[in-house]
């Protein structure tokens, strides 16, 4: 464990670098930042020139991996960055030049437990990509396949577990020492789920198992495509996966040279994304252009699993009523589940609430996404959750992130699309399917059959605490003696007693 020494001077080191481009800023301008933590700044920043816009994507880049994956969660979070810098950051490349080759064998061949040449015929020394916790590079099996294989970087743990005991004791500070604003947004709780999901992403072999996950789901989504697995060249250090030839999301020119259709292929986006998030509640929480590949056959493919979001069939559901009630202009529905979920304090009026969602839903109904003021309607949907009090609900911030960077990609391939209208047809059927009276029903019986399979175990454990009567012959009546408390005898009457005692020892001694 570091000492509070250790993690201001690291915190000084980062603060230089944000300084240089600027990233501090905002920090020290608003007046919500802790009086502590405004002098830090002032004294990161002493002595620098910095420039009138602040790029805080090169900061980051410029700070390492751990940095640049922490921007990247903070690029879904206007409410604690600004518009404007969760803006900058979503330009975050995470792209990092590569290690050297000598020491991705090593960690290759350590993981698998097998020489290199034994795993694979050829294996491209120079990676296809190198991002900031693994590369990749292209290989070709023994038996002849040609496969993706990841590895993480070497020493990429030490380095994360190094910026995230730093990171959270910097939360722990800004929560003791800042006001209830700064409290509400809890960011202790999202240091929390960011450890969480770096954990995840450190390992390759439950990334592997994720995408196995994911590929059974979505076998219903035709047009969504999510490569094989070879299990046998997989650990938790390297994960080797069926080699895709495709186009990335990101080369539009190359898709309309190649004859893709953009339209089709947002679509699949919206509705693989939704089966997904709603109907799964297990969902690719890293969709981002350079993940998504347009197959030569018209499909859309997906990589790299790490970050999996899951949400539970109740918040499902509540999802789902949200997300429909607000393109049909249902209000109060939507206010009622965010009463209903406690996703709003009780003290709050639900009507009141109904109203604060209109006056930011009703400007963007019908419109193509390119004519919706982004920025507009993250500020007003922010400014009902610190109007209403809303703490920050870490389960869905996953999701929140990834509707906002599935509806750029999707926006990126079709600017006409209108995401509300794509997705109302999928959320109208599902919902008649889930909260229909036959679904209620069939809730109704899971329940009773659940009760039913407790009853014998229940049973069980009545017959342990009250057993039946035996075989020996009933007790005899006791009479029954009226006890009272025999007053407490204090020291003077124990000398006497004792004196009684003596004196009566004495008596039949001489008798005697």
């Amino acid at each position: 464990m570091s000492s509070s020494l250790t993690h201001l001077l690291r915190i000084l080191r980062w603060g230089r670098t944000l300084a240089r481009y600027g990233a501090l800023q905002g920090i020290e301008r608003d007046p919500l930042t802790p009086p502590f933590a405004r002098r830090i700044v002032k004294l990161a920043r002493f002595g620098l020139r910095q420039p009138a816009e602040p790029d805080y994507a090169a900061a980051l880049e410029q700070l390492g991996p751990a940095a640049i994956k922490f921007g990247q969660a903070l690029a879904t979070r206007p409410d604690l960055v600004g518009e404007k810098a969760a803006h900058n950051l979503f330009a975050l490349q995470d792209s990092l030049p590569p290690a050297p080759f000598p020491l991705i064998r090593k960690a290759i061949e350590q993981a698998l437990e097998a020489p290199l040449e034994s795993l694979f015929s050829q294996f491209d020394e120079t990676p296809v990509g190198a991002a900031s916790i693994a590369q990749v590079h292209r290989a070709v099996t023994t038996e002849g396949r040609e496969v993706a294989v990841k590895v993480l970087r070497p020493g990429i743990e030490e380095t994360f577990a190094e910026a995230l005991e730093t990171y959270e004791w910097a939360a722990a500070h800004l929560e003791a020492h800042a006001g209830d604003e700064v409290r509400r947004l809890r960011p202790k709780t999202v240091i929390a789920h960011f450890r969480q999901w770096t954990r995840r992403e450190l390992d390759l072999q439950r990334e592997a198992a994720s995408a196995s996950e994911l590929k059974e789901n979505m076998v219903a989504e035709a047009g969504f495509y999510v490569p094989e697995i070879d299990w046998r060249r997989t650990a938790r250090r390297v994960l080797t996966l069926e080699w895709l030839d495709g186009i990335k999301l990101s080369k539009r020119d190359l898709l309309l040279e190649a004859g893709h259709d953009p339209r089709a292929l947002a679509n699949i986006l919206v509705k693989a994304f939704l089966r997904q998030a709603v109907i799964d509640g297990f969902f690719h929480a890293d969709l981002h252009q350079g993940n998504l590949f347009a197959l030569p056959d018209g499909r859309l493919a997906a990589i790299d699993f790490g970050i999996m979001g899951r949400i539970d069939r109740r918040a499902r559901r509540w999802l789902a009523e949200i997300l429909y009630g607000l393109i049909t202009g249902n209000y109060g529905r939507v206010a009622d589940i965010h009463f209903e979920a406690q996703y709003v304090p009780p003290h709050h009026n639900a009507e009141e609430f109904a109203t604060a969602l209109r006056a930011v839903g009703e400007p963007i109904r019908g419109l193509p996404v390119k004519d919706i003021s982004v920025g507009r309607m993250l500020e007003g949907l922010f400014s009902i959750t610190r109007d209403f009090d809303m703490p920050t609900q870490p389960h869905l911030l996953l999701l929140q992130k990834t509707m906002v960077m599935e509806e750029g990609v999707a926006t990126f391939l079709d600017p006409d699309i209108n995401m509300w209208e794509s997705a109302e047809p999928f959320l109208r059927e599902w919902i008649r399917s889930e909260l229909g009276p036959e679904a209620a029903l069939a809730d109704r019986l899971v329940q009773w059959k659940r009760s039913l399979e407790k009853l014998p175990d229940l049973i069980d454990r009545i017959d342990h605490y009250y057993p039946a009567p035996g075989g020996a012959p009933p007790e005899l009546p006791e009479l029954e003696v009226d006890v009272r408390q025999l007053p407490r005898a204090g020291w003077r009457d124990l000398l006497v007693a004792l004196l009684g005692a003596g004196v009566g020892a004495a008596a039949l001694y001489f008798l005697g």
